[in-house]
């Protein structure tokens, strides 16, 4: 449980499953064994942020735990508030240096935080600005939780829905993502229901497998984007490794193996894939799968020279899968106010970080 990166070789405790950290506390810290009750008790639902506020713990076990442990708890850089719709952005500071961004989205069902997986991403889609400079590295479990403690620490209320859709691709970081998702639905921790956890993927073929072989009932998001292999690998480079066909493939799998139901992600670009010719052929590609799409008109991003089609031509797209039996909405744009489309507010940060150092 040691960060990728850490300059020092201390344990990242917040990434223990409860089992796990039993048996470090019981074989290494030479502790009783209800003692890592308390302690997982501390992390995962008082969401300490230190050592020294585990007061159910003695001074010295907790100089212990300082000594060998490190207690993985961001450091909030920005936070911005939608005047129009209440989402929060925040920006998160890393030990190493690194920012990452989390998104807080009210509903009337409740409170929903979308995190990253990764800093920065390599996935390559061109209307993403989350992938702008690439991947610096892979999340622990322990960040990606830290990024759901601090926003419900943050505004006083609970979470009840987390999806995994912000910057990174979360089966590029299968395990961590993985172990995060059990922390987080374990009956020791917050206890999110995974029914109330969506993880998305841009097509990663072994991953969907894999994912579906765990037999989760976390819901699976394909990031579609286009309905031909042409128009998917001009905008995404990971069809060029995964045709159409073996994605599609995958997600039957998937739908074999736990019965649930997909979610279709499908951003339209003007001119690249929002034509009605576009919206049949998509409508015959998912023919037969019980699914949900849910098509997203692009966010703006300077760097792309990507534009949002008009809203007529989105109703239309609508429209042509509605007829065609599809279940399709349009998702509702939430904090285009404060950048809190994937990527966009880390990219202004790192890029105004670098304007400050060249001056």
């Amino acid at each position: 449980m040691k960060m990728e990166n850490a300059a020092e070789e201390k344990i990242d405790i917040r990434s223990m499953t409860l089992d796990e950290l039993t048996d470090f506390s019981v074989n290494t810290l030479g502790w009783q064994k209800y003692r890592a009750g308390q302690l997982y008790r501390w992390m995962h639902v008082r969401l300490a942020g230190s050592f020294d506020e585990m007061t159910e713990l003695s001074k010295s076990m907790r100089a212990q735990l300082a000594q060998t442990c490190r207690l993985v708890s961001h450091k909030m850089v920005r936070r911005y508030v939608s005047k129009i719709d209440g989402t929060a952005k925040y920006l998160f500071g890393l030990d190493d240096g690194n920012v990452i961004e989390s998104v807080l989205m009210r509903y009337r069902y409740g409170l929903s935080v979308c995190i990253s997986s990764q800093v920065g991403c390599r996935m390559g889609c061109r209307f993403c600005a989350s992938t702008i400079g690439g991947l610096v590295r892979n999340l622990t479990a322990s960040e990606m939780l830290d990024e759901i403690y601090q926003i419900q620490k943050d505004v006083g209320q609970r979470v009840s829905n987390v999806v995994v859709m912000g910057t990174g691709e979360p089966f590029d970081n299968f395990d961590n993502v993985i172990r995060m998702i059990r922390i987080l639905s374990g009956p020791d921790g917050l206890n999110i229901s995974q029914r109330s956890i969506t993880v998305s993927t841009c097509g990663i073929v072994p991953g969907i497998r894999d994912f579906a072989d765990l037999g989760l009932q976390v819901t699976l998001a394909i990031s579609l984007h286009a309905s031909n292999d042409a128009d998917r690998q001009r905008l995404m480079p990971v069809a060029r490794r995964y045709s159409l066909t073996e994605l599609l493939d995958a997600c039957h799998y998937y739908q074999e193996k736990t019965g649930k139901r997909l979610s279709f992600e499908y951003s339209l670009v003007s001119g690249a894939n929002d034509s009605e010719a576009s919206a049949r052929e998509l409508a015959g590609l998912l023919k037969g799968f019980d699914c949900h799409v849910n098509l997203i008109p692009v966010n703006p991003v300077e760097e792309t020279g990507m534009r949002q089609p008009q809203a007529q031509t989105v109703s239309r797209f609508k429209s042509v899968l509605e007829k065609n039996g599809i279940n399709v909405t349009i998702r509702r744009e939430m904090g285009r106010d404060i950048s809190a489309a994937c990527g966009q507010l880390r990219k202004k940060y790192m890029s105004s970080q670098l304007s400050v150092g060249e001056d």
